[in-house]
């Protein structure tokens, strides 16, 4: 396994500056935005698409430096009935129609959330049981009708666009927020799509990134370097739902943190020992969301941390 990083940790920066800087760190790979609703400061998708001259720049950056993409991200909710989400979507074809350009094989994305019904505007994360209210179960086929029948339709321009794998994120608040919910798209729509391993998202709703690791072999196809600490006390009254944001950590039930933060390196080294059993050899990239200490201190700590505990 390689370790990169995912640039919009560095969005103050420019894109040379960011390069230099991941550069100092001893890290070769970079995982950018562009596309949906991440930062997009290193990657101006619609400039590059149209300028061939700054599109060859761009690449000659990395070129001279001897650095390359890891995959472009292109996280947001597509399925979302409204005009954002409808921007959102072209933002993610349009991502893959510079990866194309770029010769870049993979994007990571998110599997995205629609409303309740055809009449309701509003994205709609059902969690608990459909048993009750009776109207819950119509609402979850329905939307997974619409995000197989989007999906279906976004892989098949992927493909013939040279992308070889979708890493769908499996994040709260998304159709794909688990292992199975992950396999039931995976089988509905086309083996192109696989799962961008974030072990964090996992540890918040209570499951075991490890054990989820066994259970996705074979359609792993990108790995986040995150982790999340549940906060002693606070979660063991109210529980691990948690609606404030991530901003107010003092009083959150579990934030994101640097990584050895939350999990000790024991475990860390375990996570990436089996999913090297589970044949993932890819790309380990780094998203420091650690709002409990600096941007420096989160990243080298991270880092400190990964490069201790992956297995190369």
């Amino acid at each position: 396994m390689q370790l990169a990083i995912c640039t919009d940790v560095f969005q103050d920066l420019s894109y040379t500056d960011m390069l230099d800087k991941v550069k100092s760190l001893g890290i070769d790979a970079v995982e950018m935005t562009a596309g949906g609703w991440g930062a997009q400061k290193h990657c101006h998708t619609q400039e590059l698409l149209k300028d061939s001259k700054k599109l060859q720049a761009f690449q000659d950056e990395l070129t001279k430096r001897g650095m390359r993409i890891s995959a472009l991200n292109t996280s947001c909710n597509p399925l979302w009935p409204s005009a954002t989400g409808k921007a959102y979507e072209n933002s993610m074809y349009a991502c893959v129609d510079l990866a194309k350009k770029l010769g870049v094989k993979k994007i990571v994305a998110m599997a995205g959330l629609p409303a309740g019904s055809p009449k309701d505007e509003t994205p709609n994360w059902i969690v608990s049981t459909v048993s009750w209210p009776d109207f819950m179960e119509p609402s979850y086929q329905y939307q997974w009708e619409v995000t197989i029948a989007f999906w279906k339709k976004f892989a098949a321009y992927a493909k013939a666009h040279h992308i070889e794998q979708i890493a769908i994120e499996e994040f709260p608040g998304t159709m794909v927020w688990s292992a199975e919910t992950m396999l039931k798209l995976r089988e509905a729509t086309d083996p192109i799509i696989g799962i961008n391993l974030d072990p964090s998202h996992m540890m918040v709703l209570g499951a075991d990134p490890i054990a989820a690791a066994r259970a996705l072999k074979g359609c792993i196809f990108h790995v986040h370097g995150k982790d999340a600490r549940i906060e002693r006390g606070l979660a063991d009254t109210n529980g691990l739902l948690e609606p404030r944001p991530v901003t107010e950590s003092a009083d959150r039930v579990w934030n994101y943190v640097a990584v050895g933060c939350g999990k000790d390196l024991q475990w860390w080294k375990e996570f990436f020992s089996v999913l090297s059993m589970m044949g993932y050899h890819g790309d380990v990239s780094l998203e420091m969301e650690d709002l409990t200490m600096s941007v420096e201190a989160g990243v080298h700590t991270s880092i400190d941390a990964l490069r201790q505990t992956i297995s190369q």
